[in-house]
């Protein structure tokens, strides 16, 4: 009886979707990011736990390219670029000065650690360099899935900053692990002249690329609408949504594909053109980003229990020891010494600020998919590689991660009054001049007395709904208004 059929991938695919969002729920009652669920489910379900054997990592590359697309896209489409103006000197300088110094830094010690007779890791000065390049990026599937899932705010504009580097970022380590890999392969140099070459090519191409592709999703958006209305019968609005979501995801495979074969960097590329789409003022924007989210969290699940599936446990007993000391250098280390330097030249940045943007130093999916590239290009000491890349990732998960916001709390940057994005649920129509926005109450919001009418809102402004906990309570003027209250508010365009 043949095992491998059809069906049993798909039942075999399914229990893991099913096994990590059950067993995913508990993350937030041990506080655990919930991304580092899926990785260990993918790893329970393994070759060393029940026994699924998946080794593919040509596969595994391919798949991961494409949930990295879809990812870095849906973290476009949330920046606002009102929100990013006045961090983006810090943000770009973090995303590419701050990464190769980085990969620099822990390459160095990887390179001295190498030398050490207790050791079991040999490498040399560029494979100690690959090593690091493919880790030398933060993941923006675990900061955007982290930051995104509490609803705290951060001081200094400290959140629109992490997330613009951690998805602007990806780009520079890729290009350092591919030419690294390309160096180690080919003849064993770098040339300072072809690699300033390539880096101009990557980034200048794959900003050009993102924008006109951005700009060219939104045409093909517009006559799609306009071919809608000259229609004799008038698409259903739900299925148009739809159809203009597949449309953009559509867009965004090629726009990876067509920046790469021109010699740009695809994933900056969607980045980019997912910050212009989500800033153009798309009708059913909303409706098209929980499309898209939806997307996103899938791409991201099944990308983690894959990675889980491909990692031998037992394996990576081999090398522990040296992936604590790389790991504990990275997060004490690595990471913030690059952060302090880069950002040295910028003093209005708090000192606390810097520390709090080098503890956010997070590893997840990315440094394991780039981790799979010297394994396919068969580069020397590659399964090495992989399974330390893994092991700090598990390792920045599980103490970076789970620390993200207690450790804003001791640095005093969370911000009590800061609005929340949440929307109750509610959408308006496209046609209706009105934005929806929420504000937590707290003490100071209620000095001036605890009713609606005590609240001095803007003219033009109404509270339509009241969260109070799980509770949902329509205003009134009777209702007693109480710190951790969240009101929802319909404010008229002008």
């Amino acid at each position: 009886m043949e095992f491998i059929t059809s069906e049993n991938i798909i039942l075999i695919g399914s229990t893991l979707l099913i096994a990590g969002v059950l067993i995913g729920k508990s993350s937030y009652r041990f506080g655990l990011p919930l991304l580092l669920i899926f990785l260990l489910v993918g790893m329970g379900f393994g070759s060393d736990g029940l026994g699924i054997q998946f080794s593919d990592m040509g596969t595994a590359q391919f798949i991961g390219m494409i949930a990295l697309c879809i990812i870095l896209f849906s973290g476009g489409l949330d920046t606002k670029i009102s929100s990013i103006k006045p961090v983006i000197l810090p943000g770009l300088i973090l995303s590419t000065v701050g990464v190769l110094l980085t990969a620099l830094l822990t390459g160095l010690f990887i390179w001295w650690l190498s030398g050490m007779s207790w050791t079991n890791i040999h490498f040399a000065f560029l494979p100690s360099l690959l090593l690091a390049a493919t880790m030398s990026s933060t993941d923006s599937a675990s900061v955007f899935g982290i930051l995104g899932s509490q609803k705290v705010g951060l001081k200094n504009n400290l959140r629109p900053m992490l997330e613009l580097e951690s998805g602007s970022n990806d780009p520079m380590a890729y290009m350092l692990t591919i030419i690294l890999i390309q160096a180690l392969t080919v003849n064993g140099s770098l040339s300072a002249g072809d690699i300033a070459l390539e880096l101009v090519l990557q980034f200048g191409v794959g900003i050009a690329g993102g924008f006109i592709m951005g700009k060219f999703t939104l045409w093909l958006i517009s006559m799609y609408r306009r071919f809608g209305r000259k229609s004799t019968t008038q698409e259903d609005p739900s299925q148009a949504v739809s159809m203009i979501s597949i449309l953009i995801i559509g867009c965004v495979f090629f726009t990876f594909a067509i920046t790469t074969d021109l010699s740009g960097n695809g994933y900056l590329a969607v980045y980019i053109s997912g910050i212009v789409i989500g800033n153009a003022g798309l009708q059913s924007h909303k409706s098209i980003t929980k499309f898209i989210g939806g997307m996103t969290w899938l791409a991201q699940i099944v990308v983690f229990l894959m990675l889980g599936l491909l990692v031998n446990p037992h394996e990576m007993l081999d090398v522990a020891a040296v992936s604590l000391l790389i790991g504990v250098f990275m997060i004490l280390v690595g990471r913030p010494l690059s952060v302090m330097l880069s950002l040295a030249p910028l003093h209005k940045i708090s000192l606390r600020s810097k520390a709090f943007i080098s503890w956010v130093g997070l590893r997840g999916a990315v440094p394991i998919i780039f981790a799979t590239y010297p394994v396919v290009a068969d580069v020397e000491g590659a399964g090495q590689i992989f399974n330390i890349v893994f092991f700090v990732t598990l390792l920045s998960l599980l103490i970076q991660g789970t620390t993200v916001i207690s450790s804003a709390r001791k640095l005093k940057l969370v911000d009590d009054d800061s609005e929340e994005d949440d929307d109750f649920g509610i959408e308006l129509p496209d046609e209706l001049q009105s934005t929806l926005y929420s504000v937590n109450l707290t003490a100071d919001k209620l000095a001036a007395g605890n009713t609606l009418r005590d609240m001095h809102l803007p003219a033009g402004s109404l509270v339509m709904m009241i969260k109070r906990g799980s509770r949902y309570i329509v205003p009134n003027g009777s209702v007693k208004l109480k710190c951790g209250d969240t009101l929802l508010i319909i404010q008229e365009e002008e």
